[in-house]
């Protein structure tokens, strides 16, 4: 899928995924300090003198720069945080490794440590334009804008050949109404390199603030005949219809966009405007759940106005929730078992069928049972439980199957995914998001039990372009909000055991025999949970538990007396 960067940091020094090559005797060291090089020559040369370890000092310095800004090229941002420091331990005044480490911590979410080094850039280059960009970055972020300004004129004024300073500079003066000032930037933007998409895309929002409805669709719909699939416009072009006040046109792309990567943020958010214009409210709440919960600290800019956006507008349109006088409890339990293009799971339907009985047996009113989910049909049965956890106390949600994080998202596997390259997973699989999303509108008790920390199967043959850490097997350990509850079969980066021929997952054994002790708090019995895999499988597979339900109230599966 082909994508348009709306507003980013960019890598001072830039580098692409690393290649492997034979160390060259005589120019490695000329290529990896020629900033005019071709990116993947570059990386190679350095590589090739850091594995052979012929640099030392400032050569090594600019040499690890390049590797780590491969590395978050590929979403490694811890690893390369470790490489940078050490560049700079070698090169105190390498003002490149500074600003590259800042951007490593602003996908990290660690937006106070990136700001810091970027200062530290400009205090040590005062006409650092890069670093000056990056800075303004994380101000519109913020919502300073006269600050985010501030920076993307000295980045112009520093760096004028530089297109991401001219378009962010006119993102800036779009959100403060110059938008005479936006198109003259754009403008400047195109003489730097008229083909660059992010021009149209983003002068597209511009001119329909304007009410020049006319250019808008032109930019947007010219980059959208090149590239049919870029969400990104799509989004844009939505947004524009909305500003017209064309609700079906925005309707339709926003159906689009989702078609493409049901987990898309912006698309959900946009949507669940238009239904609550419509009063179709409960359709409304069900889209911006799925934009409003995020178990990362970093989003872009546009994907955090929408989510912020989707936060708001669910808050007004929850109802209070009515008296009652016994707990309603809910589950969606699945086991996606049948996968078409990687080898087949037998246990996960097993193990469902297991789960979903011991919840009947304890007292749940709703026990939705299903197996073998393709895309759609996940999707969709995520928004059926969803509306059943509306009328909730406890909303649980059992998954066995195939899943993994990529690129530092988790992701649940659909049965019809082909992950013929790991970004397919955006657009083919489910993020974790969605999942705490149809749990999310209940009144008390939100727990996913996710017995799903398996190895990629699509890993041998699975293209390779954002982070190697864990590709290859487990999930990603993550931050639920406040009374969310998730549960991994395994600890984070681990595999879970699937269980011997005819036998249960040991997670799914150990979960439906403790459940149905009484009077065992639900904080308590992940615990026991937990001790019991961790003895059958010889201390091979230990479950992790993230967040926890309220704290003011014990919560029991089975009551007793």
């Amino acid at each position: 899928m082909l994508r348009v960067v709306a507003l980013i940091s960019v890598i001072f020094l830039s580098g692409v995924a690393m290649a492997a090559a034979e160390p060259q005797a005589g120019d490695d060291l000329a290529t990896c300090r020629d900033r005019q090089a071709e990116t993947q020559a570059r990386t190679t040369a350095c590589e090739n003198l850091l594995n052979a370890n012929r640099v030392t000092g400032r050569d090594k310095s600019l040499a690890l720069v390049i590797r780590a800004q491969a590395l978050i090229s590929k979403r490694d941002d811890d690893h390369a945080i470790e490489v940078l420091t050490s560049a700079i331990e070698l090169d105190p005044d390498n003002v490149g490794a500074i600003n590259v480490r800042g951007i490593a911590h602003e996908h990290k979410g660690e937006d106070d440590l990136a700001m810091a080094g970027y200062n530290l850039a400009i205090q040590k280059r005062s006409n650092f334009g890069y670093a000056y960009n990056n800075r303004g970055t994380i101000q519109l972020r913020r919502a300073a804008l006269q600050s985010a300004l501030d920076d993307f004129n000295l980045s112009i004024k520093y760096t004028p050949k530089f297109l991401l300073g001219w378009t962010n500079r006119a993102r800036v003066r779009t959100l403060m109404k110059d938008y005479d000032g936006a198109i003259s930037d754009f403008a400047e933007a195109e003489k730097i390199d008229p083909a660059a998409q992010q021009i149209a895309a983003n002068r597209c929002i511009t001119y329909g603030l304007m009410g020049k409805f006319d250019q808008a669709f032109a930019d947007c719909n010219g980059l959208i005949e090149k590239q049919p699939k870029n969400i990104y416009a799509i989004n844009n072009r939505a947004d524009v219809s909305m500003m017209k006040g064309d609700f079906d046109a925005a309707l339709k792309d926003y159906n689009i966009a989702l078609h493409l990567n049901p987990n898309n943020v912006r698309a959900h958010s946009g949507r669940g405007q238009i239904y609550e214009r419509r009063k179709e409210l409960a359709q409304a709440r069900a889209d911006y759940r799925s934009a409003a919960y995020s178990l990362t600290k970093f989003d872009e800019l546009d994907v955090a106005r929408a989510r912020a956006i989707a936060q708001e507008r669910l808050a007004a349109l929850t109802p209070q929730a009515p008296a009652a006088a016994a707990a309603r409890r809910v589950a969606l339990v699945i086991g996606n078992g049948a996968y078409k293009n990687v080898h087949a799971l037998p246990n996960p339907p097993r193990d469902s069928k297991l789960i979903a009985s011991v919840l009947k047996e304890v007292g749940f009113q709703t026990v939705i049972s299903v197996s073998d989910l393709t895309r759609d049909k996940f999707f969709e049965t995520l928004q059926t439980f969803a509306a059943e956890a509306e009328k909730a106390d406890w909303a649980v949600v059992y998954y066995a199957g195939h899943g993994f994080e990529i690129g530092g998202v988790n992701y649940l596997v659909p049965v019809d995914a082909k992950l013929a390259v790991d970004r397919d997973a955006e657009t083919q699989a489910v993020v974790l998001e969605q999942v705490i999303a149809a749990v999310g509108a209940a009144r008390k008790v939100r727990l996913v039990m996710l017995d799903a920390c398996r190895d990629n199967p699509f890993a041998p043959t699975m293209q390779r372009t954002l982070s190697l850490k864990l590709v290859d097997k487990g999930f990603s350990n993550i931050e639920p909000g406040a009374g969310f509850m998730v549960v991994y079969a395994a600890k984070h980066g681990e595999t879970a055991i699937d269980g011997e021929g005819s036998a249960d997952s040991p997670f799914a054994t150990a979960l439906a025999r403790d459940i149905k002790e009484p009077r065992v708090e639900i904080r308590k019995l992940f615990d026991i949970v937990r001790d019991d895999v961790w003895a059958a499988t010889r201390h091979e597979q230990q479950p992790f538990t993230y967040g926890s339900p309220p704290g003011r109230e014990d919560f029991y599966f089975m009551a007793g007396k």
